[in-house]
């Protein structure tokens, strides 16, 4: 025999209730991270793509740099700042240049290289 919706007690009925709520509650809560989640990466692809944009301007403008030093320390741009800000600097000349002449490397004993003497205490032993 089926048993009649009006004999159940109201708590078996609450319970579905509240099950139902919370079925509700799980499924707008996923939604609204979902939506979140796709907000967050694409506000972070565009942060990106600021910084490689960034970063490609930097790099042009560290080369440029690079270029405009190599110029300016080339001899004949040197010559011509010097002249423009008359500092009187010349050439030296022949007589004002020392030379050192550079030792010859020691010679090697035989083919056998000593790489550390002994204490002379540890001689005498």
């Amino acid at each position: 025999m089926s048993k009649n919706r009006k004999s159940q007690t109201a708590s078996v009925r609450f319970g579905a209730v509240i099950r139902v709520c919370c079925l509700c509650l799980l499924v707008g809560a996923s939604a609204i991270g979902f939506v979140w989640q796709k907000s967050e990466i694409g506000r972070l692809g565009k942060q990106i793509s600021q910084r490689e944009a960034k970063l490609r301007q930097l790099q042009a403008d560290n080369s440029r740099m690079t270029e405009a030093i190599g110029r300016l320390r080339e001899p004949v741009m040197l010559d011509q700042r010097v002249r423009e800000l008359n500092l009187g600097l010349v050439p030296a000349q022949p007589g004002q240049k020392i030379w050192l002449a550079e030792p010859a490397p020691a010679a090697v004993r035989s083919g056998v290289r000593q790489l550390a003497q002994r204490p002379a205490a540890d001689e005498a032993q």
